[in-house]
């Protein structure tokens, strides 16, 4: 997870319009707001995914943000943060504990074949090598998210 937080100086409600005029639905984005109890408004934007494998190029990125006034008239504390969808992160630990299993299974001297060393291998760095590419795209994606929202509040 990234943070990143900010001051604007605007209304809360007039940032919540302008993210939501510019990342809407017809933007290919999924925009959702919720106003607080204490006068501050959240919201959550992800890309709108269309089919199943879009998930692991354009959509796993979720950005959660929160909208507060400060003690000073007309400013607006802004707390965004990146979090990595949980599927992607499923699939990452799934392929580890599979492929660190397999090679526990032939440490251990329940199996013997060699044809699970290499399952094993195999998993194990099909996992870690899915782990570090789908850390470097968050990042990237992170980076784009940022640029995007900066344009649209003009920071």
């Amino acid at each position: 997870m990234k943070e990143w937080n900010f001051k604007v100086k605007s209304n809360p409600k007039e940032i919540s319009a302008k993210l939501e005029s510019a990342l809407g639905p017809t933007n290919g984005f999924v925009f959702n707001t919720d106003n607080d109890r204490n006068n501050s408004i959240t919201f959550k934007i992800r890309k709108r995914i269309l089919y199943a494998w879009y998930l692991i190029f354009s959509n796993n990125v979720i950005v959660n943000g929160k909208l507060s006034k400060t003690a000073t008239e007309n400013e607006t504390n802004v707390e965004i943060s990146f979090t990595q969808h949980f599927l992607m992160i499923l699939v990452v630990i799934t392929n580890i504990i599979l492929g660190l299993g397999f090679l526990i299974t032939i440490i251990s001297g329940i199996s013997s074949e060699t044809s699970i060393y290499i399952i094993g291998g195999i998993l194990l760095i099909f996992g870690i090598g899915l782990w570090i590419v789908i850390k470097k795209r968050f990042d990237r994606k992170a980076q784009e998210y940022k640029a995007l929202i900066s344009g649209v509040l003009e920071l």
